[in-house]
């Protein structure tokens, strides 16, 4: 597998770093909920994983999940699946059940439907002991990103996150538009 370059975007949030910063390692079992059409934390997962590894691209839009899949049979990433569902539905998402040492969230806490849902399903597929990375939109105006009354604050995505199944360890630096919550998976039943 060669190494992977993004092409863009990694001045608004640099996938790499945010990765190293939430302590992916070499075979993890790492899934990206609402991956978005450019696979943005997909591709660099997959490489950051190596070859033993295995990454998840979870969207609702086929047509994302089909320009994923393709990004990453150009790129000679073959340790990517491609995984069509609506993460809002608790037990929907067809990865196995504790199977991810990462689960990430990037951007679409504030689109959920169901959040009480969308967090027993993050809780489901996370192993105890996993990580779980929430990154959301800054609540102030930026250049670019939601309107200012979709977004959630720190404080409210810590409400929304706030269950049995998660402990919170730690808040991440993401760049001046974002935000980031990183979780462990507790031992808690789902």
């Amino acid at each position: 597998m060669r190494g992977f370059v993004l092409k863009s975007g990694t001045e608004l949030i640099n996938p790499f770093k945010l990765l190293e910063r939430v302590g992916i390692r070499q075979t993890w079992h790492v899934a990206d909920l609402g991956c978005g059409s450019t696979g943005h934390f997909v591709l660099p997962a997959a490489q950051m994983v190596g070859p033993d590894g295995e990454v998840y691209a979870v969207d609702i839009r086929r047509d994302f999940l089909e320009h994923v899949a393709h990004t990453a049979k150009q790129e000679q990433f073959f340790n990517i699946k491609t995984v069509w569902s609506d993460m809002d539905v608790y037990g929907a998402t067809r990865i196995p059940e504790s199977s991810l040492d990462l689960c990430l969230l990037i951007n679409n806490l504030f689109l959920s439907q169901n959040r009480p849902s969308l967090i027993r399903e993050m809780a489901r597929l996370t192993k105890p002991g996993g990580r779980v990375v929430i990154v959301e939109w800054k609540a102030s105006a930026t250049p670019i990103g939601p309107p200012v009354e979709r977004r959630l604050s720190v404080e409210q995505s810590k409400v929304i996150c706030q269950s049995p199944y998660f402990e919170l360890l730690d808040e991440v630096d993401v760049g001046h538009s974002h935000y980031g919550l990183l979780y462990e998976r507790t031992e808690s039943p789902v």
